[in-house]
């Protein structure tokens, strides 16, 4: 299964790229975008089977990057986890009503973002 890690820090990217590999998710099967464009192009390449996406990015959000991914039919219901600092409400909604399966609030402890992406690992 291939993971797709979008954010335009490194720091979080490698963050999230560890607990996958703690996790024994061998490395060939980790990709990384510092944006939504690129994380789009790289998704059009490789079949992903679960996206980890922060909202605040340069070029292309987030929440954008989910609506052109649900407009592709392979990837209608690949999971999709958000993982982001914006915590109203409504943030949530917009998140969810876009195509986000789960949602999760920076700053994340390890265990919390892995008991979320295990829910989807085959």
């Amino acid at each position: 299964m291939n993971f797709l890690i979008i954010d335009d820090s490194g720091v979080m990217r490698r963050i999230h790229k560890n607990i996958l590999l703690d996790h024994k998710i061998d490395e060939s099967n980790l990709f990384e975008a510092e944006n939504g464009e690129i994380a789009v192009t790289i998704a059009k390449e490789k079949n992903i089977g679960l996206f980890l996406v922060d909202w605040n990015m340069p070029k292309l959000d987030g929440l954008k990057f989910v609506q052109i991914i649900r407009a592709l039919p392979q990837y209608e219901d690949t999971p999709i986890i958000m993982i982001t600092s914006e915590a109203a409400k409504y943030n949530v909604v917009d998140a969810i009503s876009a195509g986000v399966t789960n949602y999760v609030v920076k700053p994340i402890k390890g265990d919390i973002l892995w008991e979320k992406i295990s829910r989807y690992i085959k």
